[in-house]
């Protein structure tokens, strides 16, 4: 193994360690001690990766936001309508606060008060969620008016952020049986009668990989 790639790995390392750190204890209460003993470096091999706890949480941050863009962009390039990739790309988002630690870390750490960075995970999907509902409307799917289209995007955006502040404390809030409900309950309110047969509260197999039941006969 090449130097960079020692270096390399023992950098992860301490993101992930750090990212146990502050999902545990937040920000304020993470130590560098704990940080590099998770990651099982020296307190030397983190500060020669890191200046200090802020750069460490910076870092998951940023590892956090990769992965959510990433992942946003997976969806939305299997373009279904776009209400149903609205609800697949909440199944996706919800998949990741469930398994895996930075984002889950990095997606809390930019909305704490107590780390404050250029970063705002809840923002960029709350702009997410208007560019999807901005598309819908585009694409005749929507029931309602044009003027109500922001006041269903901060219903989406409350109720979707509201499932990742529960899931803190109890991960059921982000299980695909609770953001299907969330869906199901929506939908009706969001779609035209003639378009909501063809959307899908749990998501679109090709996405979530549900299995589809095979028809019968």
């Amino acid at each position: 193994m090449t130097k960079q790639e020692r270096a390399a790995r023992t950098r992860t390392a301490l993101i992930r360690s750090a990212a146990r750190e502050f999902d545990q204890h937040g920000y304020t209460l993470a130590t560098l001690t704990a940080i590099s003993s998770g990651a099982g470096v020296s307190p030397g091999a983190l500060h020669f990766h890191f200046e200090n706890k802020a750069a460490v949480a910076a870092a998951v941050e940023a590892d956090a936001t990769t992965a959510l863009r990433r992942t946003a962009r997976i969806v939305y390039g299997h373009r279904s309508n776009a209400l149903q990739n609205l609800a697949d790309t909440t199944h996706a988002l919800a998949r990741l606060l469930r398994e895996d630690i930075v984002v889950r870390a990095g997606f809390r750490l930019s909305c704490s008060h107590s780390c404050r960075t250029d970063l705002n995970l809840r923002q960029e999907w709350q702009s997410c969620v208007q560019q999807r509902l901005a598309e819908a409307a585009d694409e005749g799917l929507l029931a309602a008016g044009p003027g109500r289209q922001q006041d269903l995007a901060r219903t989406i955006v409350a109720a979707t952020v509201g499932l990742e502040t529960l899931g803190a404390e109890n991960s059921a809030w982000l299980s695909p049986a609770t953001v299907t409900g969330l869906w199901r309950t929506l939908l009706p309110l969001l779609a035209r009668p003639e378009t909501l047969a063809g959307l899908e509260p749990a998501g679109s197999a090709a996405v979530t990989g549900r299995r589809v039941p095979a028809p019968v006969g």
